[in-house]
């Protein structure tokens, strides 16, 4: 199986992938401050326990004081201590807070993107993919607000307030620091480059292997008929040694990146060590005189915990690397980045394009549903199949849609629901119209007969299922079954035939008691007895309601109260499988 190829990210996109990512966290911002200061001041506290610290070994070791003298400093001592670790644990529990907040803004966005992009763009999608967006990709994000930001603020205060304390008591120490500690941010952002690509690669192959194994699982039973599950079990082996791969990358990266600034910060310190050593032993005299022990062991207390934080930002950048690749791709799986009130579809160009969706003047006989001069074209099609198509939909009535294979029937119930954008024109529906569209190829999850059934009016009574299910004469087959609509199915209507899935979602249909009925081709397949009792039984249970049927039934045609021809298509239509 070929890797999937990963593009780097132009410095704009960069820049707009920080900026989206950034935002997910705007609505507690005030945590995010409040995580800053707290892990800020928790860092400026080391000055105040390194002093304490060095001035106790002064007194007692230099000096001869007893302990009698030296409790007021034990005390602040651990005063200090208690301090923070009590800020530490606060700024944890805040940044804990900011990240969850974060991964749920993320997965509210993709959520309402995936549902702003309608089931035609879904149709033509990977679920398992998809589903990553919500899983790992959404946990990806978490180190970046509960670790790299918090860290981020403590490098910027923590070592200049380190630097400023020990340019106070020995200004030589502070010029080892300020000249060492620029080799730790420049090394950084060269690993990060590194290890953010990898980082994208490894989410990039994570939901492509999580694409092919549900993809696998849903298709598990045709693959036992066929004889393909080893050979697909192999396929999903080698998938998982490719991911295996690509994560072995990013912690070798890691760790190269960790070891090399441990080397860093280590030569650092043992330059201020060789410094005060070579002082003591008269070898070295710069400065102003010989420090005193206090003063040598303040400066190497504070030696290491200038690095820390540079340190820190190093084991965090990584999860800044994993939150940005997880960023690139929502926008390469969604076409776009969603902002947090947009349910767009992943096309810019589509929103000018779209009809707006307004309720109907008022006039003498007022209409439930119009289309005004529609040009239409099916999700990823190259040519329009449906131009200038007008249409008013009267309260109670009956109309029947008729054209030849490929003029358009389907795409326009589709646009009448919701589902697809018009070129243009424009679409009126009456305010609070609530439109209900059973299409040929009904999704039926794995459950029972009446759970799917009940899939858009889930409160419904035993007594309204088995009305929907006669009038859907899904009770023809159903009622032969051992446990009739208590009969478990499988993802996708596996254990139903065509016939049989389409009923089920007609009456899916019926039982949500919409005031449109949008129906594609509801008596195909069926027998004449069969279709004559549907459509009596629309006449009962649809009765008040509008229904709109797209059909090649003579019988259909008569039944309706008028009917609408469409032309046939001009062009073939090209449309991706």
């Amino acid at each position: 199986m070929s890797s999937p190829r990963v593009d780097s990210p132009t410095p704009q996109q960069r820049r707009a992938h920080q900026q989206w990512l950034d935002a997910l966290a705007a609505s507690v911002k005030g945590k995010q401050r409040l995580a800053a200061v707290l892990v800020c001041f928790s860092g400026v506290g080391l000055i105040a326990q390194a002093a304490a610290i060095a001035w106790l070994i002064q007194q007692v070791l230099v000096e001869g004081a007893g302990l009698d003298q030296c409790w007021p400093v034990l005390v602040a001592l651990a005063v200090v201590l208690a301090a923070r670790a009590v800020l530490s644990t606060a700024a944890s529990a805040a940044a804990g807070t900011v990240a969850d907040a974060a991964r749920l803004a993320l997965r509210q966005r993709v959520y309402r993107s995936l549902q702003g992009n309608g089931p035609l763009w879904l149709r033509g999608q990977r679920s398992g993919e998809l589903g990553e967006l919500m899983l790992a990709h959404g946990d990806a994000v978490e180190g970046y607000f509960s670790g790299y930001q918090p860290v981020r603020s403590e490098m910027v205060v923590v070592p200049l307030a380190i630097v400023i304390a020990v340019a106070s008591v020995n200004w030589v120490v502070a010029l080892i620091l300020l000249f060492t500690g620029p080799l730790v941010p420049i090394f950084m952002m060269l690993v990060g480059w590194g290890a953010e690509a990898a980082s994208r690669a490894q989410l990039s192959e994570m939901a492509r292997l999580g694409g092919h194994f549900a993809d696998r699982i849903k298709g598990l039973g045709l693959l036992r008929v066929y004889g393909r599950g080893q050979a697909e079990l192999s396929q999903v082996g080698a998938a998982a040694e490719q991911l295996r791969e690509r994560s072995l990358r990013v912690l070798r990266i890691a760790f190269l990146s960790s070891t090399a600034l441990e080397f860093f910060a280590s030569v650092s310190v043992a330059m201020v060590a060789l410094y005060f050593g070579l002082s003591y032993l008269g070898l070295m005299s710069l400065g102003p005189g010989l420090p005193s022990l206090g003063v040598g062991m303040f400066c190497l207390l504070l030696a290491p915990e200038f690095y820390a934080p540079l340190r820190k930002l190093a084991a965090h950048y990584h999860d800044r690397a994993n939150a940005l690749a997880a960023v690139a791709e929502v926008e390469r799986l969604l076409g776009r980045l969603p902002q947090a009130d947009d349910n767009s579809l992943p096309d810019p160009g589509l929103a000018a394009q779209t009809a707006a969706i307004s309720a109907p003047q008022a006039g003498p006989a007022q209409s439930v549903l119009q289309a005004q001069q529609l040009t239409l074209r099916p999700l990823g099609a190259t040519v329009d199949v449906v131009t200038d198509f007008s249409l008013v939909l009267q309260p109670g009535e009956r109309v029947a849609l008729v054209g030849p294979s490929g003029s358009g029937k389907s795409t326009v119930l589709e646009a009448l629901a919701g589902w697809l954008p018009p070129q243009a024109g424009r679409l009126q529906r009456a305010p609070g119209l609530r439109v209900v569209y059973a299409g040929q190829r009904p999704y039926l999850f794995h459950g029972t007969i009446a759970d799917n059934l009940r899939l858009g009016a889930p409160a419904a009574s035993e007594a309204r299922v088995e009305q929907a299910a006669h009038a859907g004469q899904v009770m023809r087959f159903a009622g032969q079954l051992p446990q009739g609509l208590q009969t478990l199915v499988g993802e996708r209507g596996l254990g139903l035939s065509g016939g049989e899935a389409r009923r089920v979602g007609l009456a899916r249909a019926l039982l949500m008691e919409a005031d449109v009925l949008l129906l594609d081709e509801p008596t195909a397949f069926l027998d004449a007895q069969t279709e004559a009792d549907l459509l009596q039984a629309l006449n009962v249970h649809a009765r008040g309601r509008t229904v709109l049927v797209a059909t090649h039934s003579p019988v259909v045609m008569a039944w309706a109260d008028r009917v609408i021809h469409l032309p046939g298509p001009a062009a073939p239509v090209e449309v991706p499988a």
